[in-house]
């Protein structure tokens, strides 16, 4: 029996461990596929406070796995397969164990959405990434292609400039949403290209990627363009098909969650990407992470009725 059992293993979930074990609860994180999440797959984090040359992904993910190791977090590498939340002790499935628990703290992020389009999934490996960080070294000196426009996208197009010859962004609109700040790099750099209010129709290749037919939103015009390399940013979806009918969600499949991180099921909370609908970063996510297990800690103290001190205003 685990006092929090935490799904996930991202900047929530790893914040949600360290203040969980400062707490002395009995926390126990399934880390998922994906030790770290997204932001271990990030090629330099400009934005976190704490490091004004920036930091690796992989590195402040590593750091914080570390820290919460220090606070007697038990570390398991699987993938929760099933959770029963109609009563407790709650109990959380996986391919290797079943275990229970008085409170869950759901940080499970977000998945990469896919193109949709032919040649995407058959490539996949072959010419097809969503990670520069682990794959830009095989592209140096060919021609990619970065499609988005979002943070990610931009990031992730200046990264891949250490390796390619040329890197071509396509996106679907006439204007960049990442922050100003990558994209005045982004227009300074003489390896980037930019194709506007364009889609990606089909990706091409037998056995690795040749090329990408693309078609222009406004026109309608076709046209090919050449590269040995796709890399696709083009938004996520929550990692909430385990919780549906379990847990009130929004019409996106977002759990819903009070300011204090409370999901519709007392005991179960939820924090980061898979609740956040405005501002996916790793600052917010951690925050919600540490506001989660403080809300567990409380949860547990109230039920065995236990003094807790009072929240502060």
């Amino acid at each position: 029996m685990y006092d929090v059992i935490i799904i996930g293993s991202g900047p929530a979930g790893y914040a949600a461990g360290i203040y969980a074990g400062r707490a002395c609860l009995s926390t126990l994180l399934i880390t998922g596929s994906t030790p770290g999440g997204w932001a271990a797959l990030t090629s330099e984090i400009e934005n976190y406070p704490g490091f004004p040359e920036g930091i690796q992904g992989a590195e402040l993910m590593e750091r914080m796995r570390k820290q919460a190791e220090r606070f007697g977090v038990k570390m398991v590498m699987d993938e929760v397969t099933e959770v029963n939340f109609s009563s407790r002790p709650f109990r959380v499935g996986t391919y290797s164990d079943d275990y229970e628990t008085k409170t869950v703290i759901i940080a499970s992020g977000v998945s990469p959405r896919k193109l949709g389009v032919p040649g995407e999934d058959r490539l996949a490996g072959k010419g097809v990434s969503r990670c520069a960080t682990c794959d830009g070294f095989f592209f140096t000196d060919k021609r990619v292609a970065v499609i988005g426009g979002g943070d990610s996208a931009v990031d992730e197009a200046l990264f891949l400039t250490r390796y390619a010859k040329q890197v071509y962004l396509i996106h679907r609109r006439n204007r960049l949403r990442a922050q100003k700040v990558a994209q005045e790099r982004a227009f300074k750099n003489d390896k980037m290209s930019f194709i506007w209010n364009t889609t990606v129709t089909e990706i091409i290749g037998e056995n690795y990627v040749t090329g990408l037919k693309l078609r222009n939103v406004e026109t309608g015009a076709e046209s090919v363009l050449e590269c040995e390399g796709v890399f696709i940013y083009i938004g996520s979806t929550p990692n909430t098909q385990l919780f549906e009918g379990k847990l009130k969600l929004d019409e996106h499949k977002y759990i819903v969650t009070d300011l204090h991180c409370h999901t519709s099921v007392p005991g179960v909370f939820a924090a980061g990407d898979v609740q956040e609908l405005s501002l996916k970063q790793i600052v917010t996510a951690i925050s919600s992470g540490a506001r989660a297990a403080m809300e567990a800690d409380k949860f547990i103290a109230e039920s065995e009725e236990r003094a807790y001190p009072e929240r502060q205003l």
